[in-house]
């Protein structure tokens, strides 16, 4: 129960005053990845066959590698990093936990630069640090569950000109698609087409939701295969309507996620490059999705979600 409570209370105070020390801080990893007991990530045996952690022995003139486990059905040996995204990374497991914590809670999120003076490791580490929990955060397609509901849906525009990358001339759309009171999801598209908005809807919204999105003619098409679609009318200042059913038709939380978004673009990054954006946006997505919890439940959620997933510096960038 004593452990239940201090993982609820988990900060950026506790993170670097008790789980400064590496032993510490992998079994704090250990224990929110493996609540259960130790899971081999070669053959996923739980408890089937036991595992077990190797110590050295007291005769044994070798220093054997902490936080080591064997496998009683492959055989094989395996930290808690092995198949996640913290796998050959060199750093330490603590200042991972504190890069978690940090991102997690940045309401407009942090950038590189920022990580990397905070956590005092180069800037190339705390870049490649953060897309690794960006890959891990992203939804897996195609999804488990579709947003269901009053999904309101609408585009912004991200960089463009003034932006200093080269590869940010043009402006890139990005659709926001929110469950109201819900989860949403985030998409980037090359253009605002029929085509494009169809294919994203498709993806992410069940053909049972009642769709609310500006009076753009792209969205027209694929609003028939939903139960309905109810559209605002900016050309004419309306924001938000009250039916006659008592329902509010409007997207103003879509909005709420775009002012988001690009106050991380325009305040931490200053430019972001067209096949990275969305990554950012899943980023800002996940934060959505979790505005619920506390900054150190949010963290727990992100390190849940790190199994399974590799993202190697090559394909990174």
């Amino acid at each position: 129960m004593k452990e239940i409570e201090e993982k609820e209370e988990l900060n950026l105070i506790t993170l670097a005053q008790e789980y400064s020390d590496e032993d510490k801080a992998r079994g704090l990893l250990e224990s929110l990845l493996w609540p259960d007991g130790a899971i081999c990530p070669h053959c996923k045996n739980h408890k089937e066959k036991p595992i077990y952690r190797l110590q050295p022995k007291p005769t044994s003139k070798s220093a054997a590698r902490k936080g080591v486990h064997k496998c009683g059905a492959c055989r094989k040996e395996f930290t808690v990093t092995v198949g996640t995204i913290f796998e050959d990374s060199h750093l330490p497991i603590s200042k991972w936990l504190m890069a978690i914590f940090i991102i997690c809670s940045s309401k407009k999120s942090v950038s590189a630069n920022q990580l990397s003076r905070m956590l005092k490791i180069t800037y190339k580490a705390a870049w490649f640090m953060a897309h690794r929990l960006r890959f891990a955060v992203a939804p897996e397609m195609p999804l488990n569950k579709l947003l269901q509901g009053v999904v309101e849906v609408d585009e912004t525009f991200v960089g463009g000109k003034g932006y200093r990358c080269s590869q940010m001339r043009r402006k890139t759309p990005v659709v926001a698609l929110i469950e109201r009171g819900g989860n949403m999801q985030a998409r980037v598209v090359s253009n605002v087409t029929q085509h494009n908005l169809g294919r994203v809807l498709n993806e992410c919204v069940s053909k049972k939701a009642t769709l609310n999105t500006d009076e753009h003619d792209a969205y027209k098409p694929a609003g028939k295969q939903f139960k309905a679609h109810q559209t605002v009318i900016h050309s004419k200042k309306e924001y938000s309507r009250r039916n006659a059913d008592g329902s509010v038709s409007g997207i103003n939380s879509c909005e709420s996620f775009f002012s988001l978004l690009k106050r991380g673009v325009y305040g931490s990054w200053h430019h972001v490059s067209r096949e990275h954006l969305p990554k950012y946006a899943n980023e800002f997505a996940f934060r959505w999705n979790t505005r619920f919890q506390t900054d150190g439940e949010r963290m727990e959620s992100a390190i849940g979600m790190v199994t399974g997933k590799r993202l190697t510096y090559k394909e990174a960038v």
